[in-house]
């Protein structure tokens, strides 16, 4: 699927990265500041158990909002109610209110993959890079001073209030920026975001994330993924790009 790397050069014009596991490691950053949370409050919890179960729960809240189950509600808003869900099942009460809201931003403080940061630099001197993520502009923001990543724009699914993968995200970021679908590329560690993203017009890249969830297995790739390009990091896809 594999298209010719000079058409693909004289027609993308953006960059569209999906952030959480694309980007960030969530899963080893939520781990590290439970640990120092549970160290502080004497708490005796696993915490690797503690982030797959708030992240387990991110999807089924979301659809809860695409579904009208919810009314629009912002990530951050959606983290909390998913944490106070988890805390609940892990038996933790004796947050404070400030301690609850501390944690909660964890996920405005999540730590980049080594290659992130180099790889979008020399992207950058090519391509518009952007972010289209759940995430909202807050939370976006304030991971990008935190682990120096050199986004042109922050691009946000709260700006269209609604999240991926409702065609209107995708579509959304192409026409904010004045541009025709085919000439975005999608970057992202999830297949079915791709295919979302590609269903729309878009051109695809698959970033190769084998740590997203530790030692567990991530098999989401097919044998014959619908995509443009499959990348190991991001600066295999700067070198495939001419980046």
């Amino acid at each position: 699927m594999i298209q010719s790397m000079q058409i693909m050069h004289q027609d993308i014009k953006v960059l569209a990265f999906d952030v959480f596991g694309t980007v960030v490691d969530w899963r080893s950053s939520v781990i590290a500041e439970g640990e120092q949370l549970g160290k502080a409050k004497g708490l005796q919890v696993d915490w690797t158990a503690f982030a797959d179960a708030w992240r387990s729960i991110y999807r089924p809240y979301m659809d809860r909002v695409g579904t009208g189950k919810l009314p629009w509600t912002k990530l951050d808003d959606l983290h909390r109610q998913m944490l106070e869900e988890t805390l609940s099942r892990f038996g933790i009460h004796s947050l404070s209110e400030d301690e609850k809201q501390h944690f909660n931003r964890v996920w405005h403080r999540l730590n980049a993959w080594p290659d992130s940061a180099p790889g979008l630099q020399r992207l950058k001197t090519r391509f518009v890079i952007t972010t289209l993520s759940n995430g909202n502009i807050s939370l976006l923001t304030n991971m990008a001073k935190h682990a120096g990543l050199p986004w042109d724009v922050n691009l946000s699914c709260e700006l269209y209030r609604a999240y991926k993968p409702k065609p209107e995200t995708y579509l959304g970021a192409a026409g904010l920026l004045g541009l025709r679908p085919a000439e975005t590329m999608m970057v992202a560690a999830h297949y079915s975001d791709l295919r979302a993203a590609r269903g729309c017009g878009l051109l695809t890249a698959y970033v190769n994330r084998p740590r997203e969830f530790g030692d567990k297995p991530k098999n989401d790739l097919p044998a014959d993924p619908k995509v443009d390009l499959v990348v190991d990091d991001f600066e295999e896809l700067a070198t495939k790009l001419g980046g």
